[in-house]
């Protein structure tokens, strides 16, 4: 790693931590020439993902996009940020777990409605009746019975 004060490329570490639920490692850093400190991250560097959305296009996975979908599902619900930050996490790390470069947009919300199932059931039907397209009093009934039948498992 290189001084950012007089450019060596000797340095030891001083101190190491993990960060961000153990996403990073921060070092603390001294450089043997002038004895400056300095800190750099160490993270795992994840495949890119690729998303193909219903209409055929591709565009790179976004944690931010998923995220809005989820918050705004849940706004204005008992449910706190911890919660939904936890069950993001667990739907990207089942993304990346698949081993695939591309993955359908209905891959994804099938793990968030699975998510939110187990969440909030109103946030639940929220998401499921903006990605399901909902049309109709039917659609929301046979939502509301896939969530009763959930219950009951």
């Amino acid at each position: 790693m290189r001084c950012p004060q007089c450019k060596s490329k000797n340095s030891r570490v001083v101190e190491s931590r993990d960060v961000e639920d153990a996403g990073a490692i921060r070092r603390r850093r001294e450089c043997e020439s002038c004895t400056h400190r300095f800190t750099t991250y160490e993270r795992l560097e994840l495949p890119r993902l690729l998303i193909i959305k219903k209409n055929g296009e591709r565009e790179l996975y976004s944690r931010d996009k998923l995220a809005a979908g989820i918050y705004r599902a849940c706004e204005k619900r008992p449910v706190d940020s911890e919660r939904i930050e936890k069950l993001l996490s667990e739907i990207e790390r089942e993304l990346y777990s698949l081993g695939e470069a591309e993955i359908t947009s209905g891959e994804v919300g099938e793990l968030v409605m699975r998510g939110l199932a187990e969440l909030d059931d109103v946030a639940y039907v929220r998401f499921a009746s903006v990605y399901r397209s909902f049309t109709s009093i039917e659609s929301f009934e046979k939502a509301l019975q896939q969530i009763k039948r959930h219950r009951k498992n």
